[in-house]
């Protein structure tokens, strides 16, 4: 029994390990039809980008999901997607930036996408870019991870838990043995 376990935890930390070699997805493309923004906040950071936009929250985050994933073996991984409260923007994203969503595309020990909406409620925040009107104001941000550091602590965190099982897995058998002698 414990070579089997041996033998699943070593391709489990094989794959893990490939999963967490593979090399950084470059920034995902803005949707179809969306407008690059200019405007000084979205142009300071090489990892964030603004795009005007007609498509719903939904439609973005759909795109979003289908250019940021990862191919291992021909099997696409997608991310985990959390969701954050419009002001956490101001944290996550840069200080002023206006917000109506924050969503968060991860992929665990690699790298995350936050994908920042602001869709006008009123009349005087309309986005018209080039006598043009936009539904909503998009700001992505790409937060990216060195290889050596997550691999290490990635593989670290395997070998813990791997440890810390065969430890429950170990006190148990012992107390079940002291158990069945009594």
């Amino acid at each position: 029994m414990k070579t089997i376990v041996k033998t699943i935890f070593i391709i489990i930390l094989f794959l893990f390990g490939l999963y967490l070699l593979l090399p950084l997805e470059e920034f995902p493309r803005e949707p179809i039809g969306a407008i690059v923004s200019n405007e000084p906040a979205d142009v300071e950071d090489i990892n964030r980008r603004g795009y005007f936009t007609n498509f719903t929250r939904s439609d973005v985050i759909s795109h979003y999901k289908d250019e940021f994933k990862i191919s291992i073996f021909g099997v696409n991984i997608f991310p985990v997607r959390l969701n954050y409260p419009p002001e956490e923007s101001k944290l996550l994203i840069r200080d002023q930036t206006r917000s109506t969503f924050l969503e968060e595309l991860v992929f665990p020990f690699r790298e995350s996408l936050f994908i920042n909406g602001f869709e006008p409620k009123e009349d005087k925040d309309v986005i018209v870019v080039n006598r043009e009107k936009y539904r909503q104001k998009i700001i992505v941000k790409h937060n990216a991870s060195k290889t050596l550091p997550r691999f290490i602590l990635g593989m670290l965190s395997v070998i813990f838990i791997y440890l810390f099982i065969s430890n429950i897995y170990d006190t148990v058998g012992n107390s079940l043995k002291k158990f069945k002698n009594k």
